[in-house]
């Protein structure tokens, strides 16, 4: 069982910069490919991002392809998404996720078997 938190969001202006981190507490936390969703009001969710289980392979939707960067630290448990050149189309609820079978690459909608609550991104025009 793993549980997921993440922090970071806000409010940000047209062209800026957030850093999401996502903590996971529970058992085996390098033996799950993690992965980055978001969903806005009305709309589906969408995967954006993942990363492999050693933190090598990373995979981007072609929305964010460019501006967005995910890290892991697999000592501290933590998951990083960096996001640069944001829009207003960026705004949503992001949240990680977290899955055991399965790649990162060309998988980044796959589904999971854990995620977090999520953290609001709002871009202001």
């Amino acid at each position: 069982q793993l549980q997921l938190v993440e922090s970071g969001g806000g409010l940000v202006q047209s062209g800026g910069s957030l850093r999401l981190s996502c903590v996971v507490s529970g058992f085996g936390f390098g033996d799950y490919v993690v992965g980055w969703f978001r969903q806005a009001p009305g709309k589906e969710r969408e995967g954006v991002a993942c990363i492999s289980r050693q933190g090598l392979t990373t995979d981007y939707a072609d929305s964010v392809k460019g501006r967005f960067t995910t890290s892991r630290d697999n000592y501290e448990n933590t998951v990083y998404l960096e996001m640069e050149s944001l829009k207003p189309d960026d705004t949503a609820n992001y949240y990680c996720t977290a899955r055991k079978r399965g790649f990162c690459s060309g998988n980044v909608s796959a589904d999971y078997d854990y995620r977090g609550q999520g953290t609001q991104v709002t871009v202001s025009s």
